[in-house]
C-alpha cells in the first residue's frame, strides 16, 4: 500500500493545475514558433546574406616586373603598398586588419619553420613583382601571375625538379615534408 499511496501522490504532483497550465503555455509557445512561415525564415537568410560583403577581387599589381627562381626555394609574396592601399579602401578597418594581421603572422610562422627545419631552402621574398618565372631542372619554365592569386600573400615551394606549389602557410611543417621530402 506504501508503494501505491506513493504513486498516487506522484500522478497528483504531475496533474497538479498550475504545472497542466505552465505546460501547456510552454507547449503552445514552442508550437507556435516552430510554426512561423517559410517566407518569414527565408527573408531573414536573405536579409543575412544581403549584410555580409561581396568577395572582393585584389586589385592589379602597379608592377609588371618577373622574379625568376632557379634553385630550390621558399617564395613569399606580398601584394605592393598601392594594392593594400586600395584593398584598404575597399574593405571595413576591421576586416583588413584581419586580413594583413593573418598575413604577417602566418608568414614570421613559415619562416621560422624553414630556418629551424629546413635552413638548406633559400627563402625569396616578392613585393615588386608580378609575374614568377620558375626554371625547373630540364630548363622548362612555368611562370605564374601573381594578379591571379587573390590573396594579399602567399607561398609557393619550388624544387627545380619539381613545379612550384602554392601551399597552405599554417599546415607549412606538413607540406614542406611532402614537397621536399628527403
Amino acid at each position: 500500500m506504501v508503494g501505491g499511496y506513493h504513486m498516487k501522490n506522484q500522478i497528483r504532483l504531475f496533474t497538479h493545475p498550475s504545472l497542466v497550465k505552465s505546460g501547456i503555455i510552454g507547449i503552445t509557445l514552442f508550437m507556435s514558433y516552430c510554426s512561423q512561415s517559410p517566407e518569414k525564415n527565408n527573408k531573414q537568410v536573405e536579409k543575412d546574406q544581403a549584410s555580409k560583403h561581396p568577395n572582393i577581387k585584389k586589385p592589379p599589381s602597379s608592377f609588371d616586373d618577373t622574379m625568376i627562381i632557379n634553385q630550390a626555394s621558399a617564395v613569399f609574396y606580398n601584394s605592393d603598398s598601392q594594392q593594400m592601399e586600395k584593398i584598404k579602401s575597399v574593405n571595413e578597418k576591421r576586416i583588413y586588419e584581419t586580413i594583413t594581421h593573418d598575413c604577417y603572422y602566418q608568414m614570421q610562422n613559415a619562416r621560422n619553420v624553414i630556418r629551424q627545419y629546413w635552413p638548406q631552402i633559400r627563402m625569396v621574398e616578392v613585393i615588386k613583382a608580378r609575374y614568377l618565372e620558375f626554371v625547373k631542372a630540364d630548363k622548362s619554365k612555368i611562370y605564374i601571375d601573381l594578379n591571379a592569386k587573390n590573396d594579399i600573400c602567399g607561398l609557393f615551394l619550388f624544387d627545380p625538379k619539381k613545379d612550384p606549389e602554392l601551399v597552405d602557410m599554417p599546415n607549412i611543417d606538413t607540406f614542406l615534408g611532402f614537397y621536399f621530402g628527403k
